[in-house]
């Protein structure tokens, strides 16, 4: 058994703490006691705030600019005139793909993110390469992170010769989710489209995680159509539906229905703290049972000049633009941002239940940490300092924004 003593931390800003880990799991959390002897590798705290590491459960590694200097955005408006500026460029940029894939990965780390679900775009156009960069990456980093990647097919499925036949591919190589995006706006054919999506899902046995931009009524249309499928085929627990703000401002009647229908069938949700249009509604979501995570989208790519690979950074955002003030809901941001994206990756994870739930510092859970600075957890988010030391499983990974 390996085992090491983080000392001196304040677990979700309550008192100072000594935390026992053992096999990369808390076994024993005490009162700090600065005469205690230690077990093992020590970890000091410094009196910093111990939080669990974040979760980035909506990143896109494949087309990332981290690191690059900067450019001007060239996208045009709409899904598809996007997605054609980030084909006509991604190859031309200053360093590989793959290169790039790492160094934002890396940073993500650096800043405390050690649980991550990437996207990787695969289509005609680009077959598995975008797959590999982000695979080579994961490799890279496997013993300082836990990373999902999500066979993407951005360019919908009907729209291009071979595009299910490459999305197959990447499940082949190794992809752990199978994806999907706007079966009604983008394929405009939403039978075929999820047909493809969940018969993949059956075949190779693995979760869904579901682009979904489509407009009101419309959008509505295609998450009845992906619950009825998740009825029908009893994939509960194992969907996910990315972005999907829309949905959220037809009706209360609507909203109410579609909570309801994401809690009975385990849907979950992943945001990426918009700043215009409609928002989930976190604490409807949360309280019913529904999973939310949150992630960073884009970083600095050819869709977006928006990104720094900082979840910290999120955080502030996702509780800025829902307007939360009370410490309470400032906190609820970081549980959402740090153990509410752990319950999508591993559905053994407790999924919040209020937005008081404070997860993931008690005894046997994963000893995945950001050790933070502030005299409160809200305050921490107000900051973001980069005084931070990260541990993934145990062992530092990552101390004052650099690897370890």
């Amino acid at each position: 058994m390996s085992s090491s003593t983080i000392r001196e931390v304040r677990p979700w800003g309550g008192e100072l703490s000594d935390l026992t880990v053992t096999d990369g799991h808390i076994s024993a959390v005490t009162a700090h006691n600065p005469s205690a002897v230690a077990a093992g590798t020590v970890v000091e705290g410094r009196g910093r705030l111990l939080l669990p590491s974040f979760s980035d459960v909506h990143v896109h590694l494949d087309s990332t600019r981290l690191g690059l200097p900067f450019r001007e955005h060239t996208g045009g408006p709409g899904v598809w005139a996007m997605m054609m500026n980030d084909r006509n460029n991604w190859r031309n940029a200053e360093v590989p793909i793959g290169e790039r894939a790492e160094t934002t990965l890396r940073m993500m780390i650096e800043r405390g993110t050690t649980r991550v679900r990437s996207y990787a775009q695969v289509d005609a156009d680009c077959g598995l390469e975008r797959f590999e960069a982000v695979a080579a990456a994961r490799e890279t980093h496997k013993d300082r992170a836990e990373v999902k990647i999500i066979a993407f097919p951005q360019a919908g499925l009907l729209l291009e010769k071979g595009s299910a036949e490459v999305l197959e591919e990447a499940l082949k190589a190794g992809a752990d989710v199978v994806g999907g995006i706007d079966p009604c706006s983008l394929d405009r054919d939403p039978v075929q489209h999820l047909d493809i999506v969940f018969g993949l899902a059956e075949k190779y046995q693995l979760p869904i995680d579901i682009h979904l931009h489509e407009p009101g009524e419309l959008g509505l249309f295609s998450a009845d159509l992906i619950a009825e499928r998740t009825r029908a085929l009893g994939m509960q627990g194992n969907v996910t539906i990315s972005h999907g703000y829309p949905l959220w401002g037809v009706s209360e009647a609507h909203t109410r229905k579609l909570i309801e229908t994401w809690a009975e069938l385990d849907i979950s949700t992943a945001t990426v703290a918009p700043g215009t249009g409609h928002r989930p509604p976190l604490a409807q979501l949360v309280e019913a049972g529904v999973r939310v995570g949150l992630g960073e989208d884009g970083q600095r790519d050819y869709w977006s000049p928006y990104g720094n690979a900082d979840m910290l950074s999120r955080t502030w955002q996702l509780a800025f633009v829902n307007g939360f003030r009370a410490d309470e809901l400032i906190e609820h941001a970081v549980a959402v941002a740090t153990m509410g994206g752990a319950s999508i990756l591993d559905r053994s994870t407790p999924r919040l239940r209020s937005v008081s739930d404070r997860p993931g510092t008690q005894v046997s859970d994963v000893a995945s940490f950001v050790l933070v600075p502030g005299d409160s957890v809200a305050a921490a988010v107000m900051d973001k300092s980069e005084d931070r030391t990260v541990l993934h499983r145990g062992r530092v990974v990552a101390d004052q924004l650099q690897l370890v």
